[in-house]
């Protein structure tokens, strides 16, 4: 795909003052180029989408870091290849962790019980307070986060609701778990 490099600076320039139009110009330019990277890597579709999704998080959480003279496609891929590595590294610790024989025989002693009274009332009293926590993203992140995950609509279906390219929806969506997560470790 040939891409217009005046048109790439001003682009790169306009999404480090935090011109979202600029940001999507960017996602739609190399959303492919990143996804197929990593599908080629990863052999799987989701990981590949998931690892694309953290790289563009990633990109335009570090954009004022990009410098001009380098190419924004090799940044992009770079960022990539390290997200993948990180959570290759991150499934690799927990695969290894050890335990032992007795810890095994330990955890297949432990009954799985319905919740009890108290523990419905705990569950109830979270998700006030999840609802609490949502209602302090700004709304268009408040909206993905209804469609995802309480009426549970696929990426494609949000996409059709909100009128939004499905990577802006996937990249929305990461960012309000982010700021989610802020909200929750502050609360």
């Amino acid at each position: 795909m040939e891409i217009d490099n005046t048109k790439l600076a001003i682009n790169i320039t306009k999404a480090k003052s935090g011109n979202q139009s600029a940001f999507r110009f960017l996602l739609d330019t190399y959303w492919s180029a990143v996804y197929n990277y990593q599908l080629k890597r990863t052999q799987s579709e989701n990981e590949a989408e998931d690892i694309t999704i953290q790289t563009f998080s990633k990109a335009f959480d570090k954009i004022n870091t990009f410098d001009e003279q380098y190419v924004f496609k090799t940044w992009l891929i770079t960022i990539s290849k390290n997200v993948h590595i990180d959570l290759v590294r991150k499934k690799n610790i927990s695969i290894a962790t050890n335990t032992s024989k007795e810890q095994e025989e330990k955890a297949y002693l432990v009954v799985d019980e319905s919740p009890t009274p108290e523990d419905k009332i705990i569950t109830e009293q979270n998700l006030a307070k999840l609802l609490r926590d949502i209602k302090k993203l700004k709304p268009k992140y408040q909206e993905v986060i209804q469609l995802r995950y309480f009426q549970e609509l696929s990426y494609k279906e949000i996409s059709e609701q909100i009128n939004e390219p499905m990577n802006n929806v996937k990249v929305k969506l990461l960012r309000a778990k982010k700021l989610l997560a802020e909200i929750i470790k502050k609360s």
